[in-house]
């Protein structure tokens, strides 16, 4: 059977800039690379509802700004966001966070959290344009109500498209992050084979290793 289409927030041809994905830290501090696979899972890390407020990175225009200029968007975008553009975001990422993680576990998606994407949809997005000497650029007045709206149209394209059922949360006991599967077998388990993976892997063959005292 034919592979899905990748997301419109998916990796580039050979030849695109920059791996993608965010660099994210361990709680002990290590290093690591996140894939979460489109631009609107993106967001998902930099905080979140209920308990995962204690995450929370979106305090001033310019954390929402150096976000995008971390995320999978092409360089070269010129923000201006403001205060209000900071609270719409977290709304966004909080309702989009939720649904990302009913749709992972199968759970009925709710009104209000579809309302919220749907809301921030409906503003005009970023205009992207080619510039005199062939390169890709962006058109002047990119918002952070243009940035919202590219996102939240990012996440009606995952959740109405081919990779829906792809959407899945980390295999590991104790972590949250979630992600889109877009490799081609569609049998990623973790958020990153070099953060979660390993550790689940040595804990696994450790496991094995303790005899049977029954």
């Amino acid at each position: 059977m034919e592979s899905p289409k990748p997301p419109p927030g998916a990796p580039g041809p050979p030849g695109s800039p920059g791996p993608p994905g965010l660099t994210l830290r361990s709680h002990e501090g290590k290093p690591y690379r996140f894939d979460p696979g489109t631009l609107c899972l993106e967001l998902l890390t930099t905080g979140g509802p209920g308990a995962y407020a204690r995450w929370e990175v979106l305090h001033e225009p310019a954390d929402l700004a150096a976000w995008a200029d971390r995320s999978r968007l092409p360089g070269g975008l010129d923000l201006a966001v403001d205060r209000t553009d900071v609270e719409r975001a977290r709304t966004l990422r909080d309702a989009l966070f939720l649904l990302t993680a009913d749709r992972a576990h199968g759970r009925p998606l709710q009104p209000d959290h579809l309302d919220a994407v749907n809301a921030a949809a409906a503003e005009p997005p970023l205009v992207a344009r080619i510039e005199a000497d062939g390169a890709r650029g962006w058109a002047p007045g990119a918002t952070g109500a243009r940035l919202l709206s590219t996102v939240a149209r990012d996440a009606i394209e995952l959740f109405t498209g081919p990779y829906a059922d792809r959407i899945r949360e980390c295999g590991a006991d104790n972590c949250r992050l979630l992600f889109v599967d877009t490799s081609r077998p569609g049998r990623r388990r973790w958020c990153a084979m070099e953060h979660c993976g390993n550790r689940e892997k040595a804990r696994a063959h450790r496991a094995r290793r303790v005899p049977d005292k029954g």
